[in-house]
């Protein structure tokens, strides 16, 4: 199974929206045929794992890390695929919480005279696809909020100036953590001011992630990086009878309506599903620090992906994120570590918040939407 989890992360940034799966066959002892997907359409982890085995296959277990599907989608049931190979055993780590699948690929390899069991590396497999399970879960996607900032928590001077805080290692770093998300969130504010182009520059890339970007009153000019670039491009808006809708849409940019929360910006969380419903796993959040500290005040950030640089900017300098005033420590945001990793003369801390009292992801949580918002105007 362990092999089949390294199988997977293959796929980890060509699979969208599709969870990343690997399979493994395995017949007296001996590994006889191995896959993983590839990308969404073409053939399932354990298809590529019967063609490889061959005859092999008749007779073996096999170890997947993700529940066969036992419908037909895009590509045949993998079930019916493991069931015609002759594969005696199935043993997958963790269920599909697809409604398609969830229990109903088991069910269907017992039915063909399968053995079947689960739960192995659950946790693992899990992992590797946060964005899918969350979504299919609970109607949202994985949200990781990314900072680059001094030691002292500052990200620019107090005059705007921040190119560049970090290293060169820590912005090469950040362009795998967008291969791997499907999509890039952003705000005007930010896009106006340093005209970013939201892609991955990566040499091997084999897809671009949709571009979003917050502009309630479509203040951006069609001729910004971010829509001109490989892609596609997504604008959230507060009115669709603006003028520059128009010029954006011949530009192939689709622009769509978003409520306005009480103090005139937009609802966040609507947002959020909006883009889950698009079948949007996993969303990468570059932007300033009013749209961060929004997303985190209204516990809608998973994980908070914080490249450290050893420098001091000094009082002066622009905040990490944009909280609300406290006048308790009981009311401070909270969470745990979960990484921390040098990349370049950098630390990566990745930080998890936590719902307050309950010591658990804000993922679990829920929020209304209303009045949450990020006035992307400003």
């Amino acid at each position: 199974m362990r092999r089949a989890l390294e199988l997977a992360a293959r796929g980890l940034n060509s699979t969208d929206p599709n969870p990343r799966v690997g399979c493994v066959l395995v017949r007296a002892g001996q590994i006889v045929g191995e896959g993983w997907h590839e990308r969404a359409g073409e053939p399932h982890a354990e298809v590529h794992a019967l063609r490889a085995a061959g005859a092999a296959a008749r007779g073996a277990t096999a170890y997947v890390t993700l529940e066969p599907c036992a419908h037909v989608g895009r590509t045949p049931p993998c079930a019916a695929a493991l069931i015609g190979a002759g594969v005696v055993r199935v043993i997958y780590a963790i269920a599909d919480p697809n409604p398609l699948v969830n229990g109903a690929g088991a069910a269907a390899l017992s039915h063909g005279g399968i053995e079947v069991a689960s739960g192995l590396l659950a946790a693992e497999a899990q992992a590797l696809n946060p964005g899918f399970f969350k979504r299919l879960q609970t109607g949202l996607p994985w949200v990781r909020v990314k900072l680059g900032a001094s030691l002292d928590g500052h990200t620019a001077l107090a005059n705007g100036a921040s190119r560049w805080i970090t290293s060169s290692e820590a912005r090469e770093d950040v362009q795998l953590f967008r291969a791997r998300s499907s999509a890039i969130l952003s705000a005007s504010g930010t896009v106006l001011a340093d005209d970013p182009a939201l892609t991955v520059r990566l040499g091997h890339a084999s897809r671009q992630p949709l571009r979003v970007v917050l502009d309630s009153e479509l203040r951006i000019p069609e001729s910004a990086r971010v829509y001109g670039s490989a892609g596609q491009a997504l604008v959230f808006a507060a009115d669709l009878a603006l003028p520059r809708r128009t010029a954006l849409e011949r530009l192939g940019v689709r622009v769509e309506c978003a409520a306005r929360a009480r103090d005139g910006g937009l609802q966040l969380e609507p947002i959020l599903r909006r883009l889950a419903q698009l079948e949007l796993n996993e969303i990468w959040v570059e932007a300033g620090a009013r749209l961060a500290g929004a997303l985190l005040q209204a516990r809608l950030v998973d994980e908070l992906i914080l490249y450290l640089a050893p420098s001091l900017l000094g009082p002066q300098a622009r905040p990490l994120v944009a909280l609300p005033a406290i006048d308790q420590l009981e009311q401070r945001l909270s969470g745990r570590y979960t990484d921390c990793t040098r990349v370049g003369e950098d630390l990566r801390v990745t930080f998890r918040p936590t719902m307050p009292g309950t010591g658990t992801s804000t993922s679990t949580g829920t929020s209304t939407g209303t009045g949450t918002s990020f006035a992307a105007k400003s």
